[in-house]
């Protein structure tokens, strides 16, 4: 099924290919995460490298007052939200750690890497998967948002109720054996283009869409006509 899809996205959006120079360092894919909710890509990716040029290390960030950080983080959806959570988060992995340093995780098996992200406060599974995924690592993890989690329940993979760790838990025994990370990376992408174009949350176009034929909902349309 997803070799499926995964043609169908390409045939209709083309590549989606995240370029090396823009697969980031660990530290920074986890600080965008953390500050992400509900925010667009482009402003938490200004906000992450304004973040970073502005105070210097990510140390530097953790021990600004989280009254500074906010004002710092205006471009974000919930910018009190979005310090607390960073402050709390960096300051859990200099005290492990001694550093915002997330080198060690490439030496662990990627659910014992996650296992570990996912004890930070303000890390779930959607950023965890990123950081492994996403990153410098660029290691085998499916990166799953609300728009890849919506499709999965509406074309009947997943329950209509799962959230993201179910989600998770559910596509990464299927994914085909011979994908790479870089193919999951796309995978994702494709995804996430379907999301905002077709199978939009409250009034999906699924007429067009380019994986109707193996969706229950599309297929329900269809046949309710």
């Amino acid at each position: 099924m997803l070799r499926r899809l995964q043609a169908a996205l390409i045939a209709r959006f083309g590549r989606i290919v995240r370029p090396a120079d823009m697969r980031r360092p660990p530290e920074w894919v986890l600080v965008h995460g953390v500050i992400g909710a509900q925010t667009k890509t482009a402003a938490s990716n200004a906000s992450t490298d304004g973040l970073l040029a502005e105070c210097g290390s990510w140390e530097a960030v953790a021990a600004a007052p989280v009254e500074e950080l906010e004002v710092r983080l205006q471009r974000q959806t919930f910018p009190s939200v979005a310090a607390q959570r960073l402050k709390d988060c960096l300051n859990a992995i200099i005290a492990e750690r001694g550093a915002v340093d997330l080198r060690h995780l490439s030496n662990l098996a990627i659910e014992d890497a996650m296992e570990w992200l996912e004890r930070l406060p303000g890390v779930a599974r959607k950023n965890s998967a990123g950081v492994m995924n996403a990153s410098l690592f660029e290691r085998k993890a499916m990166v799953v948002d609300g728009h890849h989690r919506r499709i999965m329940q509406r074309m009947g993979m997943v329950p209509p109720k799962a959230d993201t760790a179910r989600t998770y838990d559910a596509l990464m025994p299927i994914v085909p054996e011979e994908w790479s990370a870089a193919d999951m990376d796309e995978h994702h992408l494709l995804l996430k283009k379907l999301g905002q174009t077709h199978c939009r949350p409250r009034a999906p176009h699924c007429e067009g869409c380019p994986v109707r034929a193996d969706c229950r909902t599309g297929t329900g349309a269809r046949a309710a006509r």
